[in-house]
């Protein structure tokens, strides 16, 4: 198993995703914003969540991306498998040691078992334990979609009714009365 960047990056953006998500479907500009992630990043990532069947996208205005299934059950180990692989590559066939050459089985046994022993331990771990985790630092989810105008006013309100010259012949008139 290989943990990346990319799979930090992808349960960050997956966590942004259950925190942001009730919602409605979250953008990859908006995550990207948050999180700051480049948004080409988080577009790889999210084709491979999607792939993976971890998100749904949602199309259109108003669209961007969803868990799912529900964050209890998705493991953070799902996610790194989606990004990186479950990274237990086969076993290759043993050649003969060099004369003099170290036997390098016994180290690829303890890394591949390593690699399971970190795989089962991130499958203990829920996206749902993670988002409760942030929820109790304090984070706060954005309750607003991305801004919009607000709509113009229908009511068309009079100005005030001005009582001074509106050109410099009425105010000379003005100027006339008065002497």
């Amino acid at each position: 198993m290989r943990l990346t960047t990319k799979g930090r990056f992808a349960v960050t953006a997956m966590i942004d995703v259950a925190l942001q998500g009730p919602a409605g479907p979250v953008n990859l500009g908006s995550i990207s914003r948050r999180q700051r992630i480049s948004l080409s990043h988080l577009e790889q990532l999210f084709a491979r969540l999607r792939r993976h069947d971890l998100v749904e996208s949602t199309r259109g205005p108003g669209g961007g991306y969803s868990l799912s299934r529900k964050p209890a059950e998705i493991t953070v180990a799902n996610i790194i498998r989606a990004i990186d692989g479950d990274g237990l590559e086969k076993a290759k066939p043993l050649q003969p040691a060099l004369p003099g050459a170290v036997n390098r089985h016994a180290t690829d046994e303890l890394w591949a078992s390593v690699s399971r022993r970190a795989l089962e331990f991130l499958d203990t771990i829920t996206l749902q334990s993670l988002v409760d985790e942030q929820i109790a630092r304090g984070v706060e989810v954005e309750h607003e979609r991305s801004p919009r105008r607000s709509p113009l006013p229908t009511a068309r309100v009079k100005p005030a009714p001005v009582n001074a010259p509106n050109s410099v012949f009425a105010l000379g008139a003005m100027l006339a009365k008065r002497s």
